[in-house]
């Protein structure tokens, strides 16, 4: 998925918000710096995540390819979903 900067921005915000509001933070710097952090780290979760989808595409590409005609049968789908939470598991990125 890819969000818009002002998207993830409010994002962060929200998080912020609820967990303050909760009383599950107690924040050691400025609103602005906290969110901003929260922000990046938003951001670079949905990097990670597009850089599996992309290794996952690629993975199941050689290995189809190397399945010659066999691979006419496979929910290309269905296989891809695994392969990615394969590669999640390994990479210890939660979907």
């Amino acid at each position: 998925m890819r969000l818009k900067e002002e998207q993830i921005r409010g994002l962060a915000e929200k998080v912020y918000n609820d967990l303050s509001a909760d009383g599950l933070i107690t924040p050691r710097g400025e609103r602005g710096a906290v969110i901003t952090g929260i922000a990046r780290t938003i951001s670079q979760n949905f990097a990670a995540e597009q850089k599996l989808e992309r290794d996952a595409e690629k993975l199941l590409d050689e290995t189809m390819a190397g399945m010659g005609r066999g691979a006419a049968e496979i929910d290309r789908r269905r296989m891809l979903k695994m392969v990615k939470d394969k590669l999640a598991k390994e990479r210890k990125i939660v979907l």
